[in-house]
């Protein structure tokens, strides 16, 4: 192997056999061989002479313009511009280390694993056999070294180096994050329990970080854990001492570490048990010929056959007389039985019936007769008799000199009209009953006067009240009473007289 082959690899001058020295097989000793001679041709060449040595110490003036010449020279070398930046990927993506380095020169630039000590490039040269691994730059000043499909094992410290003397370097850390994911074997599968026993629900995680676990029912109900009830139960494990029909229903385990998507497992838990059920009414009535349901509320695991009977036993199927009808909600079951047009032959008890291969149960109702609802209707209360008026019996003008006579003389008029059956209308009584000026302001304000039946007088205590009468005019009436005043003062006079 040439000399130029192996200087090409970029091995620091002076540092012969480390760093970059890391080739293995027969080229490598070949290479190793060849630079230990290149490294003392120029160890000698770099080496000046003691004759100038001295002649430049005299010269400059000894130590002031050796400080001189080093800084010098350090400007002179390449220096890194920032530090490289750390790097955090999701596994299957892809990562990229950015090296910015000025003033490289005839320098060259390598990537090393730190952890394993593996040389990935040396320069332009890509040396690992990880065909993920790439390399590219820019105008030798930005050195990017790209990793495809980053995996977990790529989780580690990257080394930036320049092969100066000594050698310069910068280090990024690349984090490979795992989402969480369920570990299938390690967790527990559906499960049938018997109510009463303890049950155990297993949830096995991983990812990176470490995923935090935690369990919770999927329909949001609180879970009664060891008596106390609960939205969330943190922990990988959980054990239901004494488990029952409530605990039954499917739960969720769910795994998540900050890196998207979290993930879950459904785990559907199964509580068996014997039919149980209660009735709403176990006494029921109905009347002839009304429709009429009877209901009844079952529980069991695994689910169990339900059905109506007779008190005879007989099972009720549905027709045009019964309706069965079931509703299914989880491990409870609802049952409805319609009948139809009751007759007597319907009344007695019936018998609601669950079974499953855990045992059986049933519960009786009993429907009875009752009275029908009555369809009497009511009539209008009576209405007292009208009374009109007559426009044609006004009467004009009034007399201010009329005669007025004691309460006792008019009550003595309508106890005779009373006898005499000719007043019987109570309304037009109790006008009367009142002061004639009354009667007589009435009359003369233009109002008809009112109409009184004598026609019927005589059977009017055992007529209806609202039995059509026939009606005379005021006048007649009043023409009446006068008559009879006239009459029983005549009396009066010719008694005191005699």
């Amino acid at each position: 192997m040439a000399v130029g082959e192996c200087l090409s690899f970029g091995v620091p001058r002076r540092r012969i056999g480390a760093g970059y020295g890391q080739v293995t097989g027969s080229t490598g000793r070949m290479c190793r061989y060849v630079l230990l001679s290149c490294a003392a041709i120029a160890s000698w060449a770099m080496l000046p002479s003691a004759e100038g040595r001295r002649a430049r110490d005299m010269s400059t003036g000894g130590n002031s313009n050796a400080l001189e010449e080093f800084s010098d020279a350090e400007a002179l070398l390449p220096r890194f511009t920032e530090s490289i930046p750390n790097v955090t990927v999701s596994v299957g993506k892809d990562a990229l280390l950015a090296c910015i380095v000025e003033n490289l020169r005839g320098y060259k630039v390598a990537w090393v694993r730190v952890d394993t000590q593996t040389i990935l490039s040396i320069h332009h040269n890509v040396i690992t056999q990880n065909p993920r691994i790439s390399l590219s730059h820019n105008d030798h000043r930005s050195w990017y070294l790209h990793i495809r499909n980053a995996q977990e094992a790529d989780r580690g410290w990257y080394m930036c180096q320049i092969n100066t003397d000594p050698m310069r370097s910068r280090v990024g850390y690349i984090q490979v994050v795992v989402p969480p994911s369920i570990v299938d074997k390690e967790t527990s599968s559906d499960m049938v329990a018997r109510e009463g026993a303890n049950v155990t629900l297993v949830c096995k995680a991983q990812g990176y970080p470490e995923p935090y676990v935690m369990w919770r029912r999927e329909d949001g109900q609180d879970i009664n854990y060891n008596g106390v009830n609960v939205n969330v139960i943190d922990g990988e494990v959980i054990t239901i001492t004494k488990v029952s029909r409530l605990h039954m229903g499917a739960y969720l385990c769910i795994a998540s570490n900050g890196v998207p998507p979290s993930v879950s497992k459904r785990v559907l838990l199964r509580v068996q048990f014997p039919p149980m059920l209660w009735i709403p009414n176990q006494l029921e009535g109905a009347y002839i010929g009304q429709d009429v349901a009877l209901e009844c509320h079952t529980e069991a695991y695994p689910t169990s056959i339900n059905y109506w009977t007779t008190e005879r036993g007989d099972m009720i199927i549905s027709g045009d007389k019964y309706e069965s009808v079931s509703v299914e909600n989880g491990y409870k079951k609802y049952m409805m039985l319609k009948i139809r047009n009751v007759t007597h032959r319907d009344f007695g008890s019936y018998k609601c019936m669950a079974k499953n291969s855990l045992g059986e149960t049933d519960g009786l109702i009993k429907l009875d007769e009752i009275p029908a609802p009555s369809t009497t209707t009511t009539t209008p209360a009576p209405q007292p008799p009208s009374l009109t008026l007559s426009p044609n019996d006004k009467k004009k003008g009034r007399s201010k000199g009329r005669q007025r006579h004691s309460d006792t003389e008019r009550n003595e008029v309508l106890n005779r009209g009373r006898e005499s059956k000719g007043w019987l209308d109570l309304d037009y009584s109790s006008k009367l009953s009142g002061d004639p000026d009354d009667m007589d302001d009435n009359y003369d304000s233009g109002q008809p006067p009112y109409l009184v039946d004598l026609h019927t007088a005589s059977s009017s205590s055992s007529s209806a009240p609202n039995a059509s009468r026939p009606f005379l005019p005021l006048p007649f009436l009043l023409g009446a009473q006068w008559a009879m005043l006239t009459w029983i003062v005549c009396c009066a006079l010719v008694a005191g007289a005699s």
